[in-house]
């Protein structure tokens, strides 16, 4: 079959706690549908049952019928891996891969085993061969799958003093073993795929702009592994964009539809309640007190999807969809004056983060 050109979407975290989640992805279906793919990164188990992770700030089992709205929205593909999808123990993600298998979506980066976990998902499209593979790079080690132990595909980052992994640790450096992963399993996703995506779960939350240490040696040992593109998410938060090797990473897709709440002081959960008010301190925000269940950062009402579209002649064309997020914390297509305002955010904090300029068109197509 000779190929032709597919467009691929691709949004940040997607937590769904709340009721009517039909409604709070209505704002961005519209783009997901309009594309041959759409991926998203599922930061929670969707579970009623499971024992609760110690190691982080757990987050709760999201509603299990929740699930079939993301695929409702447009969603076809989920990455896995993240600092949350172990919370509810084995049961969690048990239930959570039963879910997106009945809902008819394609999952990777979290199994019963290490090797469920790391194992790609490929889906056709056309004449293509579209390959994810997912890893969570921010700990805590606790949520990382073994040989027979529940959880999430990892890459290991050194904390700068030797302690654990744990996404609050100082984490600076890319290690050989995490190139090693890197390099064994997309060598052998390229034997079965075109076009291979990687999902990386890293990053410095609620923070604006900057990438920790390791993030972009990560990012472009994946590209010279042989990834076609990086995507990023865990910050909450938007990331600037930059191109290895021609090639494109979204440092960080920020939200793609955050509605919880397990962020709010109001709870009878202590360890969530604490947090909710600690991160304020920690780095230095007062959330808007209009988004009840998106309390982050002020700027992350500036959201944004990711678009790919692929050419039959390997020509890969880099674009963002600009989104706002409004209160309580719904993500919309963002338009006239508010694209404009999230482009130029964009632009300016990929200057900020210390990589290289890129423009940011009117249709949101992508230069360096």
């Amino acid at each position: 079959m000779e190929k032709g050109a597919i467009s691929i979407l691709l949004a940040g975290d997607l937590v769904l706690d709340e009721p009517d989640a039909p409604h709070w992805l209505a704002g961005i279906a519209p783009a997901l549908k309009g594309a041959d793919l759409a991926v998203g990164h599922l930061e929670v188990p969707h579970t009623a049952r499971g024992d609760e992770l110690k190691g982080d700030v757990p987050a709760p089992g999201a509603p299990p019928e929740n699930v079939a709205a993301i695929a409702g929205a447009g969603f076809h593909l989920l990455s896995l891996a993240g600092n949350h999808i172990a919370d509810c123990g084995a049961d969690g993600i048990a239930d959570t891969l039963a879910l997106l298998a009945k809902a008819g979506l394609n999952g990777t980066g979290a199994g019963l085993t290490l090797a469920e976990a790391r194992a790609p998902v490929v889906m056709d499209r056309g004449a293509w061969r579209i390959g994810l593979l997912s890893y969570n790079c921010v700990g805590p080690e606790l949520s990382w799958a073994g040989e027979t132990r529940a959880g999430c595909a990892y890459l290991r980052i050194e904390t700068a003093d030797g302690s654990p992994i744990a996404p609050a640790a100082d984490l600076v450096r890319l290690t050989d073993e995490a190139v090693s992963t890197l390099q064994t399993d997309i060598s052998a996703l390229r034997e079965q795929a075109d076009f291979v995506m990687v999902a990386l779960h890293k990053g410095l939350v609620h923070t604006p702009a900057r990438l920790a240490p390791y993030e972009r040696a990560l990012s472009h040992a994946a590209i010279d592994a042989g990834a076609d593109v990086v995507i990023g998410h865990h910050a909450h938060i938007v990331r600037g964009i930059e191109f290895h090797r021609g090639k494109p990473i979204f440092h960080g897709l920020g939200n793609g539809c955050v509605v919880t709440s397990a962020l709010s002081p109001a709870q009878d959960h202590p360890a969530r309640r604490e947090w909710a008010e600690r991160r304020k301190t920690l780095f230095g925000f007062e959330p808007d007190p209009a988004y009840t269940l998106a309390p982050f950062h002020p700027e992350a009402v500036n959201a944004m999807l990711g678009r790919l579209t692929l050419h039959p002649d390997g020509r890969v064309e880099t674009a963002v969809v600009p989104v706002d997020v409004l209160p309580p914390g719904r993500p919309v297509l963002a338009t006239g004056e508010r694209s404009e305002a999230v482009a130029r955010y964009i632009e300016k904090i990929t200057l900020a983060a210390g990589l290289p300029p890129i423009a940011i068109t009117q249709d949101g197509t992508v230069t360096a």
